[in-house]
């Protein structure tokens, strides 16, 4: 619990009967912004606290998984800025490279033209014409979430200064020969006529065909299969195991190549698996990864038989036709040579497409720029080995050091015009030059600038200290760098993460660029699915802002967010948050009607009842329980802890309880209402990271502060008052106890039941009127005959239930749920009692069958208590 952390107006205890998030949302976020909320100061005392937004594509819409992450990561800013840290939430967004280009491409299509009409100049310029206007329509729509990020320190990949960061860091890495151009098997798209990332090619089972084909001529024969025949005619070799005692007579010979005039060696490679297949496969180093590695360790020469268009540009009767052309006219070609062994189709297996356009993937032997990564990786796996960065969850760490321990070099350069352009120039005779931001550019006759451009991923790897001005050493970055957490999906771990993790390394003198990883899932449908437009269960997460309120999307989400695991979503859960922000609006409203105050000194623990004594403990704890979940990243467990707390405890119960000292008067009430208070402010506090829109609406009519994204955030004060809990804890358990046996008697919840309350010598005496209130019992009169008596915490219920329920009937149907229950009793005790069962059955089974045992003994006192309270017939 906190003092107000401002000086307080005069609250306002006037509030609509409902709350409409539609007319409170945007007019809240503008006031905050134009206050100046969010806006970080590098000159502040305030310990820092910095989180830079994973940069969406400028070409994107706010999706569901934007939705998630961002709001996991206004709830960290908040809460910290809140605490009193200077906190940074940075904003930004990454050009996307092909997508963009994509886009542009597009709408030239659309009158008739391509880029090669406009030149590479006028297109860049249409490209920033394209972003200009219909680009970052993604970041309204963070605003209309609730996104708490600096604006004033907006970046974008292809800025100013980022450029720069870019041009500088090229040129160190190439000067630090960490940067090379080589001939390496790369992911070719021949629709987007570029090089992609391991990222941008997304894997699907594709029914194709598995043809095998005979290699050679009679005792020198080998039989491959492949899905890809047209290939075969790049092959330049056969490779069979160095064991394999079936094939060490032809190691070192050559056979002939079926359709051409070529003979190909046999080579021993361990790579091949004897198991598999024939245990012979043909090696084609221009068109496969594991291939070329084949190719450089026997010194293959690499034959690439397709352009960039996927066409066959080998001299032949296959030239010029396509790559799927080919590979049915060469298996054709082959069957009339009676070299097809045998045939599968359909063949499913995983194939490679293109995220942007779906083309499937062609393997390709390019000339590209690379990053040497061997010592990159090395210390980006050593910070996180020697505890400078913590993953969450943890467990998540070996697939983090399964991908930099073995990383490949990296590709970074893209047939694209649209990017960051990579600053080498060749000249006439061969000379090569790496510019750096602050250097001439070669001049004179001959000299060209590199083509390509960079992989949109290099840019965004400087992210966490390209956004705070490096490489100048600006006051933001002295404040800011190294960041705190970055919060990203587990699926690009390797992407992303890893290559922020090297650069900031380097860059930053072995400084990491962020302390913490907090890795969430992904965000499916309410079944569990992947969301999909081919599946048709995509949700934009404006609709549900528009039908429930932003809070209500938040809170849904945050209530999903296990660390690591994807988190399952339908529209019924977010109805059901939106539930929880009426609850909260409708009981704050109750309090100020009933004079719930936070002004004046919280009253002594010796004035105050039981009731109010234990919901301070019960707050108490909830505010180190909150705190707790905080920093392990346990957003689940902290929106269900804080939905538990108000819903259940303070306004099931605490509400309930006061009502009939709010209706009393006197000075009971005033404590009781200085007490609603202080849980109310609290409460509100507690959830403000979360639901900000509701939360300051009511926080600012009940305390008269400015603002909660400025206001203190609570701290555990330790008061505790175990005898207070357990006081409240029988009552809670008579209150649900005479309930349960009200419903299981058939009674109506607002049916008034004549009652005697034993409840002498037990603390419970002091709440015989709340007790009757909740349970709307009435007072014994002179006919009373108690039907049923419920012993329960101590105290005793006796009921007068006479006309109201048919005995016999009650008798018969407890009774056949008891025998029931007993029947389930004895067939886990049957199964538990079997050591040769408990021996082989996992943990989680055998964990199962005592809940249900546990559940089935409950089922069994209860019923018997039932049958026994009812009236002899």
């Amino acid at each position: 619990m906190t003092e107000n952390a401002q000086t307080p107006s005069a609250p306002n205890s006037e509030l609509p009967t409902q709350y409409a998030p539609a007319e409170v949302e945007g007019k809240l976020y503008e006031r905050w912004v134009e206050r100046g909320y969010f806006t970080a100061d590098p000159a502040s005392e305030k310990p820092p606290y910095t989180i830079v937004i994973p940069p969406p594509n400028v070409t994107g819409s706010l999706h569901l998984g934007h939705a998630f992450q961002h709001t996991l990561m206004d709830a960290l800013t908040r809460r910290k800025r809140m605490q009193g840290y200077e906190a940074l939430w940075l904003p930004g967004m990454d050009h996307a490279g092909i997508a963009t280009q994509n886009k542009v491409e597009q709408q030239l299509a659309e009158e008739g033209k391509s880029r090669h009409d406009l030149g590479r100049e006028e297109f860049v310029e249409r490209v920033w014409q394209w972003k200009e206007e219909y680009g970052g329509k993604i970041l309204g729509q963070m605003r209309r979430l609730g996104d708490g990020v600096d604006w004033s320190r907006e970046r974008f990949t292809m800025d100013e200064g980022l450029s720069k960061a870019v041009q500088t860091i090229f040129k160190k890495l190439y000067d630090d020969e960490l940067i090379y151009r080589a001939e390496r098997i790369i992911n070719w798209c021949p629709r987007c006529l570029t090089a992609i990332s391991d990222i941008e090619v997304e894997y699907q089972e594709d029914a194709g065909e598995l043809v095998s084909i005979k290699y050679g001529e009679g005792e020198d024969t080998l039989v491959v299969a492949t899905t890809r025949a047209e290939t075969m005619l790049g092959d330049t070799a056969i490779a069979v195991h160095p064991d394999d005692e079936r094939y060490k007579h032809l190691v070192g010979k050559l056979i002939k190549l079926p359709l051409t005039d070529r003979s190909i060696p046999v080579v021993a490679d361990t790579h091949v698996d004897p198991e598999f297949g024939t245990g012979c496969v043909k090696v084609t180093p221009a068109h496969d990864p594991n291939d070329f590695a084949i190719g450089q360790r026997h010194g293959l020469p690499n034959m690439t038989i397709m352009d960039e268009h996927g066409v066959i540009t080998v001299h032949g009767p296959f030239l010029g036709l396509d790559r799927f052309e080919a590979r049915s006219a060469v298996v054709g070609a082959l069957r009339e040579q009676g070299r097809i062994v045998a045939e599968k189709r359909p063949y499913l297996h995983s194939v490679g497409h293109c995220s942007r356009c779906r083309t499937t993937i062609e393997p390709r032997l390019s000339l590209q720029w690379w990053v040497k990564v061997e010592t990159l990786a090395k210390a980006a796996g050593d910070a996180v080995r020697d505890g400078r960065v913590a993953i969450h969850p943890q467990e998540m760490e070996k697939r983090y050091f399964d991908w930099v321990d073995n990383l490949n070099d990296w590709c970074i350069s893209r047939q694209l015009w649209w990017g960051h352009r990579i600053p080498v120039w060749y000249g006439p005779d061969g000379e090569v030059v790496c510019v750096g931001p602050d250097d001439e550019v070669p001049t004179g006759e001959g000299w060209t600038q590199d083509t390509d451009v960079l992989d949109t991923w290099f840019s965004s790897g400087l992210w966490p200290f390209s956004t705070l001005g490096w490489p100048q050493k600006t006051p933001d970055l002295a404040k800011f760098y190294s960041t705190d957490v970055l919060v990203t999906g587990h699926d690009i771990i390797f992407f992303w993460v890893a290559r922020m993790m090297m650069f900031g390394l380097y860059a930053m003198d072995g400084e990491v660029p962020f302390k913490t990883i907090a890795l969430t899932g992904l965000v499916r449908d309410e079944r569990g699915k992947k969301m999909s437009k081919s599946f048709g269960n995509v949700v934009d997460p404006l609709d549900w802002m528009d039908k429930y309120g932003s809070d209500a999307v938040r809170f849904t989400l945050a209530k999903g967010a296990n660390p690591g695991t994807d988190v399952p979503i339908g529209e019924d859960w977010v109805q059901a948050s939106r539930n929880f922000a009426n609850k909260i609006w409708n009981a704050t409203r109750f309090a100020l009607m009933n004079g719930a105050t936070v002004e004046g000194e919280l009253p002594a623990p010796e004035e105050m009842s039981a009731t109010d004594r234990w919901i301070l403990s019960r707050l108490n704890k909830t505010v180190s329980q909150v705190d707790s979940y905080y920093e392990d990243f346990q957003f689940s467990k902290l929106s269900e802890a804080l939905y538990h707390f108000a819903w259940d405890e303070v306004f099931d119960w605490y509400v309930e309880l006061s009502k009939t000292t709010f209706f009393a008067g006197g000075e009971g009430a005033k404590v009781s209402g200085r007490v609603l208070g202080e849980v109310l402010d609290t409460t509100l506090r507690l959830l403000h990271p979360v639901v900000p829109f509701v939360t300051e609406t009511l926080w600012t009519t009940l305390t008269g502060g400015e603002s909660l994204v400025v206001a203190e955030w609570p701290k555990d004060s330790g008061f505790r008052d175990d005898a207070a809990e357990a006081e409240i804890e029988n009552l809670q358990a008579v209150v649900t106890e005479v309930r349960r046996f009200r419903a299981d008697q058939g009674l109506q919840p607002g049916q008034k039941v004549p009652a005697r309350l034993d409840l002498a010598g037990t603390p419970l005496a002091a709440h015989e009127a709340a007790i009757r209130q909740l349970l709307r019992l009435q007072p014994e009169g002179d006919s009373f005959s108690a039907t049923a008596t419920l012993p329960v915490a101590g105290a005793t219920v006796a009921l007068d239930l006479s006309g109201t329920i048919d005995v016999a009937a009650e008798r018969k149907r407890l009774s056949k749920d008891l025998a029931a229950a007993e029947k389930e009793k004895q067939q886990a005790e049957a199964k538990l009692a079997n050591a040769a069962f408990i021996a082989k059955a996992p943990d989680n089974v055998v964990d199962k069958i005592k809940g249900r045992l546990a559940k089935a003994e409950a089922d069994i006192a209860r019923l018997t208590a039932q049958l026994d309270a009812l009236p002899a017939a």
